[in-house]
């Protein structure tokens, strides 16, 4: 029998081997975790100095209901107040001391469809959630967190039939809500290609924009959730701003701008408010959508803002470079 060239017989067992293999590989990358569905902001939290205060800037302005609270351990202090947008959406009152003032930012969460296999997600891409992080909250429900790039708090949630989140449903919203969804959330973040290592690539979030405050440095860019229409806003900067609270935003969608600054303005609560904040003033954004900025008694900035551009046609994304990493 004559003897295959050395070159061929190479390649028929490389041949050979590949076939033979091809289903374990297969199998294994079956048996790797995957990304669960990452379907939208569930909730962001916010450090209040005043929460009687802050809690009337929420219900008596904004129109939303307090749904419940979890106090500090062994007390009868209130530790946390939850604000309802909606049934899947939150505002979280922490009365703790901010760990970095002045930011008033505590965290931000987003609602996952299996939090098990977002934890054994992320401990694959080298993230450090501990066994023991992840289990059921005081309100019910499964979360865990880790920290972004930048050190902030980033939580994951699932949502359970016996958690107070759904045994609320369809309760504690008022026809006085001036919104009834989060639109986005906006924070800071120091250097733009870690941060879209994290969220596009780790966490598969897409670009939808990108705008320039000024048209020659990159302010922010807009990142979609994967799996539904709520979206993050990473602030940029070179240096550490002394505005925590403008920048730190969350922005809540409405259809008219001009008609819920005209519904606040006939609001009782206006009077107060104004003592203490700016005037609401309807301006259009760099994106060309309508918008008006609102500030709790901390300073911290709730954003009012149309879904659509004023004119009906789409802004093109800001070219402009982004600001050299503010840190590394």
């Amino acid at each position: 029998m004559p003897m295959l060239p050395t070159r061929k017989l190479r390649f028929l067992l490389f041949a050979v081997l590949a076939v033979a293999l091809t289903p374990a590989l297969i199998r294994a990358q079956d048996a790797a975790p995957q990304r669960p569905q990452i379907t939208g902001i569930s909730h962001v939290g916010y450090f209040v100095s005043d929460l009687p205060k802050t809690i009337a800037f929420w219900h008596d302005l904004l129109g939303f209901d307090e749904y419940t609270t979890l106090n500090k351990p062994g007390t009868d202090q209130i530790r946390i107040a939850f604000i309802k947008i909606n049934d899947h959406q939150h505002i979280e009152l922490f009365t703790d001391t901010p760990p970095s003032p002045p930011s008033m930012m505590s965290h931000y969460c987003f609602s996952v469809s299996n939090v098990d296999e977002m934890r054994a997600y992320l401990r694959l891409k080298g993230f450090d959630v501990k066994p023991g992080n992840g289990g059921k909250t005081r309100t019910g429900d499964y979360a865990f967190e880790i920290k972004d790039p930048d050190g902030t708090l980033v939580e994951f949630v699932q949502s359970l039939p016996a958690g107070i989140e759904m045994q609320t449903a369809g309760k504690f919203m008022p026809p006085t809500r001036i919104a009834d969804a989060i639109y986005h959330v906006g924070f800071l973040v120091g250097n733009l290609d870690k941060s879209l290592a994290f969220y596009e690539g780790v966490l598969g979030f897409t670009e939808t924009w990108r705008g320039s405050s000024n048209g020659k440095e990159l302010s922010w860019v807009n990142l979609r959730v994967p799996d539904g229409k709520d979206y993050i806003e990473l602030m940029l900067y070179d240096k550490t701003p002394s505005g925590f609270g403008t920048k730190n935003h969350v922005s809540l969608v409405v259809a008219d701008v001009q008609k819920a600054v005209a519904d606040l303005e006939a609001r009782p609560a206006n009077k107060n408010y104004l003592t203490y904040a700016k005037p609401l003033t309807v301006q259009v954004g760099k994106n060309g959508k309508r918008q008006v900025n609102l500030y709790d008694p901390d300073g911290t900035r709730v954003e009012l803002m149309e879904a659509q551009s004023a004119d009906g046609k789409p802004v093109p994304p800001s070219t402009a470079p982004p600001p050299a990493p503010a840190h590394e």
